[in-house]
């Protein structure tokens, strides 16, 4: 939009100006990271929804506990408005434990590590068959059908360890979660094992989303830890292996679920809206610690810390806690829709699904001069050791915003990235693996951060 592009511009200059001649907004962002390190409540609002409430699958009754629990905190710290706003999910359940194992030419019987992926059928019993390793999905989509027919696709495609960025690593090879079931049924497969999208070699498992196509059969998909995997793939350099799995997944009707909402009203334009959040919603693997755990106690906690420390925000800030990114993401379209009906003046959104890791800075999905803008910020975050002010991604959820705000800028929390991809999706993401500190940091950061937006904008 225009509006955008032009009030930005002079808005940025502005701002880098009063920067340099006022002392007021470094006073107040201290305020805030003594407020989160001293006096914080994240650390022990995470502990009780991870071991509290537990892990919050899409139409669990963990779910449930998880909306409950979402309010009864806001209601705790005295936001303005609180509400629930409804939206249908889907239910996936993952059944009893999954089991898998490998049988050499010799006989010989190896168990496997394994998780069945998010949305995958289940096996109708034990699934027996001659396994088939490829290096990527493009080796895959190249195999003849006479290769792999009747046979069960191993995926055996890693992150790459060269990528400094670890989410450029996970992008590198999500195909093979993600399609990696209708391609091997393509080609006649009765089922598929991917090696993990983890960086580690250990014995966890990760699961994650995994899609169907209209009219190719459907087969079972499950993932194995990179020992597991490193473990089938010698065994297959040294001949014939059969695979053998169980999976009890199933499929349920569309369950009724609530994105949960909280504000602080905006004291000059109440009707103009900054949306934080992360999702509410957790795989069934683990107890959702750093995914999104921890998104979701950076933006309850920066809204607590706003409140506390006396700030009357010129916007409405609004912290949303979504239901059902992993399998859907019908919360984040849920609410776009909403806002839009409702015609409501949502100007900026920000999110946080990193994990609860040392904060780095924030990206921007959105024009040259928010990205510009964002760069002001940066003398007075340099103290906390925030440094990253890039144009990149906001966030799942609050991405259904650009398809009915046009121009809206969205900005991601960008916290260190070294060892998310340990967590991610497995059962090795409980509280545990969130250090206090790094989580307390990250909270005053995104409080600092939608501080100074909702001044700039």
């Amino acid at each position: 939009m225009k509006y955008y592009s032009f009030a930005l511009l002079f808005l940025v200059s502005g701002f880098s100006f009063s920067q340099k001649g006022s002392g007021q907004d470094s006073a107040i962002i201290r305020q805030f990271f003594d407020e989160a390190l001293v006096r914080g409540k994240s650390y022990e609002d995470l502990r009780s929804l991870c071991k509290g409430v537990g892990a919050r699958l899409s139409g669990s009754a963990q779910a449930q506990m998880a909306v409950e629990w979402g309010k009864r905190k806001m209601e705790t710290y005295g936001f303005d408005k609180i509400y629930l706003q409804p939206v249908m999910v889907p239910h996936w359940e993952r059944g009893n434990k999954e089991a898998a194992w490998f049988q050499n030419s010799t006989g010989e019987i190896i168990q496997v590590d394994i998780l069945a992926l998010g949305g995958s059928i289940g096996t109708n019993g034990i699934l027996k068959a001659e396994v088939i390793e490829f290096k990527s999905l493009d080796e895959l989509k190249k195999a003849t059908k006479a290769s792999v027919q009747g046979k069960i696709v191993f995926l055996n495609q890693p992150m790459n360890p060269a990528d400094i960025i670890t989410f450029k690593a996970y992008g590198g090879c999500y195909g093979i979660r993600g399609q990696g079931a209708a391609e091997s049924a393509k080609l006649g497969a009765v089922g598929v094992v991917i090696r993990s999208l983890a960086l580690p070699e250990d014995h966890f498992p990760h699961t994650g989303s995994m899609y169907y196509e209209e009219g190719v059969s459907k087969i079972p998909a499950g993932a194995l830890s990179t020992i597991s995997s490193n473990e089938l793939s010698q065994a297959l350099s040294k001949g014939k292996i059969t695979f053998i799995m169980e999976m009890d997944c199933r499929d349920f009707p569309d369950e009724p679920s609530f994105n949960v909402m909280g504000e602080l009203t905006g004291s000059e334009k109440p009707n103009e809206v900054i949306t934080i959040g992360g999702h509410l919603d957790s795989w069934d693997a683990g107890e959702g610690a750093h995914d999104d755990g921890a998104g979701i106690v950076h933006c309850l906690e920066a809204l607590r810390i706003l409140k506390v420390s006396g700030i009357k925000p010129k916007h409405t800030i609004r912290v949303v806690f979504f239901m059902n990114e992993e399998n859907g993401n019908k919360g984040g379209h849920a609410y776009a829709k909403w806002a839009k009906q409702e015609n409501q003046k949502q100007i900026a959104a920000v999110e946080s699904d990193r994990g609860g890791f040392s904060p780095d800075g924030f990206e921007c999905d959105g024009k040259e001069p928010f990205i510009q803008l964002i760069k002001g910020f940066a003398p007075l975050l340099a103290p906390y050791d925030l440094h990253h002010f890039e144009a990149g991604y906001g966030g799942v959820d609050i991405s259904p915003l650009k398809q009915h705000y046009e121009g809206i800028p969205l900005f991601g929390f960008v916290p260190d990235s070294q060892r998310y991809f340990d967590f991610h999706h497995a059962a090795s993401d409980v509280f545990e693996s969130v250090n206090k500190r790094e989580l307390e940091l990250g909270c005053a950061s995104m409080a600092a951060f939608v501080y100074l937006l909702d001044k700039s904008l």
